[in-house]
C-alpha cells in the first residue's frame, strides 16, 4: 500500500489551502528579513508583523470553520500584542 501523489502538482496541500498566498507572503518577508537584516545584526525593528497577523487570522478563521480552533490556543496562554517599535 502506498500514497500516490500527482506529480504535476507536488505542492497540492499548499495550493489548495485558503491561506496559501498569505503563508507565502509571510515566508518571503521573513526569509528576506532574516537574510538581509538579522544575519547582519540589524534586528532591533519588528518586520513582517502585518504579514504574520494576516496569515494567523486566516488560519484561525478556517480552523474555527472546522471546529479546530482549540489547537491554536494553549491552555492559559493569551496572545500578547507586539511591542511598538521606537
Amino acid at each position: 500500500m502506498g500514497f500516490i501523489r500527482d506529480k504535476r502538482n507536488s505542492s497540492s496541500s499548499t495550493t489548495t489551502s485558503p491561506c496559501a498566498d498569505l503563508r507565502a507572503a509571510y515566508n518571503n518577508c521573513f526569509n528576506k528579513w532574516y537574510s538581509d537584516k538579522f544575519l547582519k545584526g540589524h534586528w532591533d525593528k519588528e518586520e513582517c508583523v502585518s504579514e504574520w497577523d494576516k496569515y494567523r487570522d486566516c488560519l484561525s478563521k478556517h480552523l474555527e470553520d472546522k471546529n479546530l480552533s482549540r489547537f491554536l490556543e494553549a491552555e492559559g496562554v493569551k496572545r500578547i500584542p507586539a511591542p511598538i517599535a521606537k
